[in-house]
């Protein structure tokens, strides 16, 4: 089932890709692994995949040591400041850096160790009350104060779009998000490269990959649903 269920995800990449005309190779895929077992993200690499996504720290952190080291881990869910040191050291990418306070942290961690950590801006595009990340009138400001830390290097910019049945309600938000990136990589800001664009995930990642995601962030349609009790 899983084999399939990612045979899938990633034809309907390929088909998308080629629809916006963009190289396939530019887009990576974060199969999502949070609640899953660490049995079923074996057979998930074993297949190929490296870069997986986990919402919680210690989830992240109890899956780390049991898995392959050449695994690309990347938190996608809130992080809290006072976690940031159990998993500093751990992260490919942290996706969610929603405030400068966050940033401080991660950086006084990564000085700690002497690491310069990825990270991605997270924006609230469609300001949902129930979402973190930081409003588009203030991103411009947060990038600057951000990439300022030492130990932090800033590689784009991070989006969960709103849940949606039919995908093409996001195709805005994911064209916002594209035009953020642009204008950033206008004001040449030192230690700032937007080569990432994290957006997409199980509902909407075809529309994401045509409006210029690099990273789609897919759980549901390669595990099939979460068991959360």
């Amino acid at each position: 089932m899983l084999k399939d269920n990612l045979l899938s995800v990633k034809e309907n990449i390929e088909d998308a890709a080629k629809k916006a005309g963009r190289d396939v190779n530019d887009i990576t895929l974060i199969a999502v692994s949070k609640t899953k077992p660490v049995e079923m993200i074996k057979e998930i690499y074993d297949l190929g995949v490296r870069d997986f996504g986990e919402n919680k720290v210690q989830e992240l952190v109890a899956k780390y040591d049991l898995l392959p080291d050449d695994i690309k881990w990347h938190l996608i869910g809130h992080l809290q400041t006072n976690k940031v040191k159990y998993i500093i050291d751990k992260v490919y990418m942290i996706h969610s850096v929603d405030s400068v306070k966050l940033a401080k942290e991660i950086s006084k961690e990564a000085v700690k160790r002497g690491i310069t950590v990825n990270i991605l801006i997270e924006v609230n595009v469609a300001g949902e009350e129930s979402k973190y990340g930081v409003s588009p009138d203030e991103l411009t400001e947060t990038v600057k104060e951000v990439a300022a830390l030492p130990g932090i290097c800033i590689r784009g910019l991070m989006t969960v779009a709103p849940y949606v049945v039919d995908s093409e309600e996001n195709r805005t938000i994911f064209v916002k998000m594209k035009q953020f990136v642009v204008d950033i990589i206008q004001k040449n800001i030192n230690n700032v490269y937007m080569d990432c664009l994290s957006m997409g995930m199980s509902g909407d990642y075809t529309v994401a990959v045509e409006e210029g995601a690099t990273y789609i962030r897919v759980g549901t349609s390669i595990f099939g649903e979460r068991n959360y009790k």
